[in-house]
């Protein structure tokens, strides 16, 4: 069983909160009318894509009997919100701190790509729903609402599993590559395609070709 304390449940949802709003700026700039609409979307999307990444390193954690537990890095949250006004997020709001005497390259891996692992498992689910509802979005206002969410989810959860795994400081990539070279090279490969395809040819055209529509 999960245990969460007090401060860790706090600080999570303050950096939920907060990073929402940075994805929220970094798509629609100074534009108040349109981060309020875009805004909820998001939310669901990085809702999911970060609680669950931050409790993928924590069941890991606590499966190898290590505690566990999320602590706010404030000056990671006031640095993804500058960097939300320039397009782009450096999310960076926190981590899950594990206590342990001793722990091999191997368990440090296995707990760092926990968390991209599942943000691109949560990539594809958001995908998959998106080219499910696709055809009908055209028609249908909730069919169009739920695949704006899912392409905000597919788009945020690619991200954030490739820039996680990035072999700078202490992000999960550098322990993934510690411990295994070739997984590190792999679940990056998997996660920077996943990211370019979004930047460069959008979700609705990635979409439309897995349909062909």
């Amino acid at each position: 069983m999960i245990k969460f304390t007090a401060s860790e449940v706090r600080d999570l949802i303050i950096a939920f909160i907060v990073i929402s709003l940075c994805f929220g700026i970094a798509n629609t700039g100074r534009d108040m009318n349109a981060l309020a609409q875009i805004l909820p979307p998001i939310m669901v999307g990085v809702g999911l894509g970060f609680i669950l990444h931050e409790l993928g390193h924590k069941f890991v954690s606590m499966k190898y009997g290590y505690w566990a537990e999320f602590k706010l890095w404030p000056q990671g949250l006031l640095f993804a919100l500058v960097t939300s006004f320039f397009g782009f997020v450096f999310a960076a709001p926190g981590a899950v701190y594990t206590y342990a005497n001793y722990m091999t390259d191997e368990i440090n891996g296995r707990i760092s790509i926990a968390g991209p692992i599942v943000n691109i498992v949560l990539a594809l689910i958001f995908l998959l729903i998106a080219t499910w509802v696709y055809p009908t979005a055209f028609y249908s206002p909730t069919a169009r609402l739920v695949f704006v969410i899912c392409s905000l989810g597919y788009s945020i959860n690619s991200f954030l599993a490739a820039f996680n795994l990035l072999p700078i400081g202490n992000l999960d990539g550098s322990k993934v590559l510690n411990w295994n070279v070739g997984i590190w090279i792999a679940t990056i490969g998997i996660a920077g395609i996943m990211t370019l395809l979004y930047m460069t040819i959008g979700v609705e055209n990635i979409v439309r070709l897995i349909i062909g529509f």
